[in-house]
């Protein structure tokens, strides 16, 4: 990883504040800690009840057609295995 010579300092102080033997510890320590909770920030949908029943509503509208470009995201997700 390539970084400039302050942040590298930054890292390396707070690295010695938390005990870790290296920077590579450090980093380590970080991207497990923080990567599950970004992850699922980009993977959960959080509805309202409102908006769940509108949802629901929606998708028993037997007169509403999909979209071509809904049908193409819809094979998209089977073909990634979603």
């Amino acid at each position: 990883m390539r970084i400039d010579l302050e942040t590298k300092q930054m890292a390396e102080r707070a690295s010695a504040a938390l005990g870790c033997s290296s920077l590579t510890e450090y980093i380590t320590r970080l991207i497990r800690d923080n990567s599950p909770g970004i992850i699922q920030q980009q993977t959960q949908i959080t509805l309202s009840n409102q908006q769940l029943d509108q949802f629901i509503t929606l998708c028993e509208d037997q007169t509403i057609k999909p979209s071509k470009s809904l049908l193409q995201a819809a094979q998209q997700l089977d073909k990634e295995g979603y």
